[in-house]
């Protein structure tokens, strides 16, 4: 299948490993230009080294915080006077910490809002009139499959994170008409550093040994097993071609059937 992503422009956030790095790595191989950035100088130029190796792609690193302003304006010039345009947008960023809704505080709350939905609403702003400006566009939010099914233990993810799919579906009415399209990937447990992370934080919580938490998770999924980074990519992959046209203002679960829920 021709996915039409030959010199097409990506923009992926937080790339400098995980699911963003993945997801630059697939893009990359389909031909597109893109510019990754994360906070970590030395990993993003890593990445990006790595990226260019395996594909051969042109590639554009930047170390910047995704909850700064300032920061993302910066990466969005850079990246238009780099390439000239925006054609895809793959928002992205690290979760909010582990806990219960009695252990945060106004200041943890308005961290993971800065964190995961007001990075979406800056850089799809600062994105958006490039894409309108030439009639074509992909807007795709990295969530949770939170969104679908309140994960124990998470409740900053579950809150923030739904919010995210309602302005994409709302967005996505909005912009249509300009060939836009604006969707969501839902991972799993997509084995990365942070489903580790959050492995360990549910061990030490329940006192119990990592490899029990992680073969009672792994036996909760109908796959039997953790998805690996390049399977989430290839949906977001799928979502930022042409064929993907007539897609928008959906939710694609990448579980391996974990969520239960037949909608």
């Amino acid at each position: 299948m021709e996915l039409g992503l030959q010199g097409r422009v990506a923009l992926v956030a937080a790339a400098s490993k995980g699911l963003g790095k993945a997801v630059a790595v697939g893009l990359a191989r389909e031909g597109a230009r893109v510019s990754i950035f994360s906070r970590h100088e030395q990993l993003i130029a890593t990445a990006a080294d790595e990226i260019r190796t395996a594909t051969g792609a042109e590639v554009l690193a930047q170390a910047a915080d995704v909850t700064s302003e300032d920061d993302l304006q910066r990466v969005v010039r850079t990246t238009l006077d780099r390439f000239g345009r925006i054609d895809i947008l793959f928002n992205n960023a690290g979760g909010p910490p582990p806990g219960l809704f009695e252990e945060f505080d106004d200041a943890a709350w308005q961290q993971a809002y800065e964190l995961n939905l007001l990075s979406v609403v800056r850089l799809t702003r600062l994105a958006l009139p490039s894409m309108q400006r030439s009639g074509w566009g992909r807007i795709i939010n990295s969530t949770s499959i939170a969104v679908r099914q309140p994960i124990p233990g998470l409740i900053l993810s579950n809150s923030i994170r739904s919010a995210v799919v309602g302005l994409a579906k709302t967005l996505s009415d909005e912009v249509a008409r300009h060939g836009i399209t604006v969707n969501n990937l839902a991972p799993g447990r997509i084995h990365t550093e942070r489903i580790d992370e959050l492995d360990q934080a549910r061990a030490a919580r329940q006192r119990r040994s990592l490899e029990g938490v992680r073969q009672e998770a792994e036996r909760s999924i109908p796959m039997g097993r953790y998805g690996r980074p390049e399977e989430y990519a290839a949906a977001a992959v799928f979502l930022a071609s042409e064929q993907a046209s007539y897609i928008t203002g959906v939710t694609l679960v990448v579980d391996g059937g974990l969520v239960r829920a037949s909608l």
